[in-house]
């Protein structure tokens, strides 16, 4: 892989997240502690769509939104090299969340994130979710870097 790619191996390094919740597949056209491209391929065989919805399935807004947070903490603990790695990136904020378009079995789902702001271990990103070139959803996210888990 080219080094503006990162593949589902080294996703699985950067961020701690396993199935049934790791929402992206593969990075694309990173530029180091600025924006990246998430690719999530999405299937029939997504455990979700069992219930969400029978006859009619649509991917959870949430879960696009989790996609979105995914793509941004693989961003920043990519961008950080060796001194984040081991490192969790956690949720803090979703603002602005908005959803257009419904994403469905078969669609190939592009969530682009961009830095908007970084101050100490706090990252803002603005995210769109697009199929196609079609936005389907996007909000602004905000996650903190930590050593671990709060006790």
């Amino acid at each position: 892989m080219s080094d503006n790619v990162v593949d589902i191996r080294r996703i699985m390094e950067l961020i701690p997240h396993r199935y049934p919740f790791l929402l992206i597949d593969r990075l694309l056209d990173i530029v180091p502690h600025e924006s990246a491209v998430g690719l999530k391929n999405v299937t029939i065989n997504e455990n979700f769509f069992q219930g969400h919805f029978p006859g009619a399935p649509v991917m959870p807004g949430v879960l696009i939104v989790e996609a979105m947070a995914q793509t941004s903490g693989a961003l920043v603990v990519y961008s950080g090299g060796k001194s984040l790695e081991g490192k969790l990136v956690y949720f803090m904020a979703i603002d602005g969340a908005k959803f257009r378009k419904p994403v469905t079995p078969g669609d190939t789902l592009h969530i682009h994130v961009k830095r908007v702001q970084n101050r100490a271990n706090v990252w803002k990103f603005q995210c769109e979710a697009k199929v196609g070139g079609i936005l389907c959803a996007e909000a602004l996210v905000t996650a903190m870097i930590t050593d671990g888990v709060a006790k």
